[in-house]
């Protein structure tokens, strides 16, 4: 049940939709994401056994020709012990540099686990922006379906060691949900310490798994957490935003345990399954509709927001009113109505400072004061979705 290309001419690998658990075990490509807490112990130390578990697993998936893709959280976590620190570190710096130590000892570890089945790892560290930009996202792609195409199982992590705020994908579910988008994967595993998703917290009394999810907004009044572990950064609600990105471009989603992850690979009725979609098309636009936040907030007067909403045109410096945040070129930002409504999401072809001097400006005056290369969209139609 491979995926298949499309039929446009692109190359891009189009997911198998796979709407029964049983067509799990005939998936041609799956990301498989495991969070920090399914890979420290009791002490925050990185688990070498549940390493070599989930590693054993992939491996064997490998044998039968499914090509696999690792998104491992743990880099910060299995710095911990080696640095004396008790729990993960609030201030970006020594995010930074738990993170340079860790990601050394994590990928270590998975190249030590594959290795004793005989196969290779290769690791893969991404921020935000390296799948965003229309020049780097194609060469993210490239690079892991080389890196399979050698019989290699990329492992993919954020790269807390240099990503800033405004760069940052957030958490790891968010980014297993685009690797599995942007690699047109047949399904995603997001691997946690709880075996699914529960009408109530499943320490509760009366609390029963939800076996499949077709539908997100059925959801309603699930109470779902919110709070990760002490050494994690996401929680229920991230998985779940990453399994409704998925399903909702083609990929099947699980969520499960660690543990139960051989079982729920095999097609078993273990954790929460969301079926995979009739998608839409697999694209950077399509990603950045649906995963992406906007670094900042172009705020439009009322002629340019009805040609946005109406027209999908390139945004002009003429029609915007104001700039929120502080954000470099290049990356998405949330484009607002004079109400305040976000309308449309977009790259920016220019950084906060230089569009705070460029508002208002028609394009003769902006050649004039400012420069030639200021004449160009503040985003382009091509770099723009209209939500």
């Amino acid at each position: 049940m491979a995926g298949t290309e499309s039929g446009s001419g692109t190359g891009l690998r189009q997911p198998a939709r796979i709407t029964e658990r049983s067509g799990l075990a005939n998936a041609g490509r799956i990301v498989v994401k495991i969070g920090s807490s399914s890979l420290t112990d009791a002490n925050g130390r990185l688990d070498q056994l549940r390493v070599r578990e989930i590693a054993t697993t992939c491996a064997w998936l490998g044998s039968k020709g499914t090509e696999v893709v690792i998104v491992s959280s743990g880099a910060i976590a299995a710095a911990l012990g080696p640095l004396g620190l008790e729990e993960r570190p609030t201030s970006v710096d020594l995010q930074q540099a738990a993170a340079s130590v860790g990601q050394a000892l994590l990928a270590t570890a998975w190249s030590t686990a594959f290795g004793d089945h005989g196969r290779i790892t290769g690791q893969v560290l991404l921020t935000e922006s390296d799948v965003i930009r229309p020049q780097t996202y194609r060469n993210v792609r490239n690079a892991l379906e080389a890196l399979m195409g050698l019989g290699a199982f990329p492992v993919v992590n954020e790269n807390d060691t240099t990503a800033t705020h405004e760069i940052r994908f957030g958490d790891n579910d968010r980014l297993a949900a685009l690797v599995a988008q942007l690699l047109g994967a047949d399904a995603l595993f997001l691997l946690t310490d709880v075996d699914g998703l529960y009408t109530a917290p499943p320490q509760e009394p009366g609390a029963t798994r939800i076996g499949v999810v077709e539908d997100a907004a059925r959801l309603a009044g699930v109470s779902i957490g919110s709070v990760g572990s002490k050494i994690g950064t996401g929680g229920m609600v991230t998985k779940l935003s990453a399994a409704q990105l998925a399903s909702t471009t083609g990929t099947a989603a699980v969520l499960t345990s660690a543990s139960k992850f051989a079982a729920a690979a095999t097609g078993e009725d273990i954790g929460t399954f969301f079926p995979g979609h009739h998608g839409r098309r697999r694209s950077r636009l399509v990603w950045l509709r649906f995963a992406t936040r906007g670094a900042g907030t172009l705020v439009l007067d009322e002629g340019a927001a009805e040609a946005m909403r109406t027209r999908r045109r390139s945004l002009l410096a003429v029609g915007v009113t104001g700039v929120e945040g502080t954000f470099p070129d290049g990356v998405p930002v949330d484009i607002a109505a004079p109400d305040g409504e976000v309308i449309a999401r977009g790259l920016t072809s220019f950084s906060s400072d230089e569009l705070r001097a460029m508002t208002g400006r028609g394009s003769a005056e902006l050649r004039e004061v400012l420069g030639e290369r200021f004449r160009r969209p503040v985003v382009h139609r091509d770099h723009l979705v209209v939500l």
